[in-house]
């Protein structure tokens, strides 16, 4: 009798575990609530689709184990998948820092691709039908894959239902939360400075303690901050926020700069012949609203120009600009994320095949585990990886 797999999820794990098994003669069913399959992949990268990286190692990973990864990785890692996905006919592009993305550089073409392809091999899909009762799908077929996704990025589907799922199976689940996400300030000079864009270094601190530092863009909006350093860092300050921690970020915006070499220019732009205001001094620095935030921090008059400009006065500004502390209040939560952390025990999950210890047949790919990646092609190389494992098993069994 030919083996019949139900999968739920049509994701990047569920779209290439329905290929692989349908590729082995398998008859697959694949169930998606969205009326569309691959909407995550539609929007991943700007549209782009960073679809992977080629630099993978586990600590690139975080989880309660994220050793977990590592035979995933090593089966199918970046070679194999670009093998996989040049046997389809998707040629990708590595730029030098390791992402990786379809030559095309559309994520249309991901999608569509991986979609025909399924169809193809004869792959049924089920669209618009969401599963609440995993065990009906077992009266009908042989193993069932559960690639539902995480919480995140709510408003494409994003939901916990691999939780609910696993908890039936006595499963236990590592507490979730938003990870890649954006950062809320409770700071009204911060909301003020909403769209002005600077590249920056950023401290994240937990009760006081240096966590980590990530360089790159930085976005004020009228919530708090978001750009790829906030989201680089976001993943363990949305864990410390989870564990009650205090938490906040400390932003030097201008990096290149000592504070003695900043208090020394100031110092000399103000005394120049041409005697500028202290905003026209910062103007010169900073783009506009921060220039004014700078100031309203400091309860400065925009005016201040000559002598008014003082050594000490010229040391506590460049403080500031190098070392400007906000407090973190919350994430913007799992509707803006693009990924989430905890879900699944990996504990009980068999790293070589993605199968329950719980149950027999049963498997949890991608973000359904407690497993996330950094940004970059990381999470989709798991979720590739981790389909593909699952295939692989059923296949053999």
């Amino acid at each position: 009798m030919q083996k019949k797999v139900a999968i739920v999820g049509a994701g990047a794990s569920g779209l290439l575990c329905a290929i692989v098994c349908a590729k082995a003669g398998l008859r697959v069913d694949i169930y998606e609530q969205n009326t569309k399959p691959a909407k995550k992949i539609l929007v991943s990268g700007n549209g782009r689709c960073n679809i992977s990286n080629t630099h993978l190692t586990v600590n690139d990973y975080f989880g309660e184990n994220p050793a977990f990864v590592a035979y995933a990785l090593k089966t199918f890692g970046f070679e194999a998948f670009e093998k996989f996905m040049a046997s389809l006919g998707l040629m990708l592009n590595t730029l030098e820092d390791g992402r990786a993305y379809p030559l095309s550089n559309e994520a249309k073409s991901v999608a569509t691709l991986l979609q025909n392809t399924a169809k193809t091999l004869g792959v049924t899909f089920h669209l618009g039908e969401k599963i609440t009762n995993i065990q009906a799908l077992f009266d009908s077929h042989h193993s069932v894959v559960v690639a539902t996704g995480s919480r995140a990025a709510q408003h494409l589907g994003g939901n916990n239902d691999a939780e609910i799922f696993a908890k039936m199976y006595g499963h236990t689940i590592v507490p979730a939360y938003p990870s890649l996400v954006q950062l809320e300030l409770p700071s009204k000079i911060a909301h003020a400075m909403s769209g002005a864009k600077i590249s920056a270094e950023v401290r994240l601190l937990v009760n006081g303690q240096t966590e980590c530092i990530q360089s790159g863009d930085v976005l004020f909006t009228n919530y708090g901050v978001s750009g790829f350093a906030i989201l680089d860092l976001s993943q363990h300050a949305s864990k410390a926020l989870l564990e009650y921690s205090a938490v906040d970020i400390s932003l030097n915006l201008l990096p290149e700069f000592t504070p003695q070499k900043l208090a020394n220019h100031i110092l000399k732009i103000a005394t120049s012949p041409t005697k500028p205001t202290i905003l026209d001094i910062l103007l010169g620095l900073l783009p506009h609203k921060i220039a004014q935030g700078i100031l309203s921090e400091l309860a400065l008059s925009p005016t201040l120009h000559d002598s008014q400009i003082h050594t000490k006065l010229a040391k506590k500004i460049a403080n500031l600009i190098l070392h400007w502390k906000f407090e973190v209040s919350d994430t913007h939560g799992f509707r803006f994320a693009e990924v989430s952390g905890g879900g699944i025990n990996t504990e009980e999950i068999d790293e070589k095949t993605m199968m329950s210890h719980q149950c027999k047949n049963l498997y949890f790919c991608g973000e359904a585990l407690d497993i996330v990646g950094k940004r970059g092609g990381y999470n989709f190389a798991f979720a590739w990886a981790s389909g593909y494992l699952a295939a692989k098993s059923i296949i053999n069994l």
